[in-house]
């Protein structure tokens, strides 16, 4: 019989973290708390950029962001937002969405699974994702709910089980 698999990666659903950003947008238009305060949110490239003219503003906009991003079940792992930063006379907040598996996390994942998950469950490498595989298909969800009750610092879905 052949070996039953599953991959492990860290992706992002671009459309939703759109979606996101736009009902945070639309939110703040209309919250009193923001008005006359040059609230804004948007893409700037690859990074998405919140402002506004004082730093407890800035960091509101990002908690509304976050909450928006929570209702569409994205981990807030995969959103790496910086400190708010002073630029002329208005505050920014630049963040970025993490994706992929970097080669240490990687790393880290497959020791896991090596050292605390059953034995014959075997984890491969393949650029930014992992393969996992085992003849017994019960192993396979036993390592999901291992590695689901890990607290690791980047954002994990299963993907592929077959």
């Amino acid at each position: 019989m052949a070996d039953s698999s599953f991959d492990i990666v860290s992706k992002v659903d671009r459309q939703e973290v759109d979606n996101a950003l736009n009902q945070t947008s639309k939110e703040i238009a209309q919250r009193f708390d923001f008005k006359n305060v040059g609230a804004h949110i948007g893409w700037t490239g690859e990074q998405i950029e919140m402002r506004a003219n004082s730093e407890e503003r800035v960091n509101a906009i990002l908690d509304v962001f976050q909450g928006k991003l929570i209702k569409r079940s994205i981990s807030l792992k995969s959103l790496d937002a910086g400190e708010p930063k002073a630029s002329g006379k208005e505050y920014k907040i630049f963040a970025t969405i993490q994706e992929g598996i970097s080669q240490d996390n990687a790393k880290k994942v497959s020791k896991i699974i090596r050292d605390e998950g059953p034995k014959g469950v075997k984890a491969q490498i393949q650029g930014e994702e992992l393969r996992v595989s085992s003849k017994n298909r019960d192993d396979l969800q036993e390592v999901i709910a291992l590695l689901k009750g890990k607290d690791l610092e980047f954002a994990l879905q299963f993907v592929n089980y077959r």
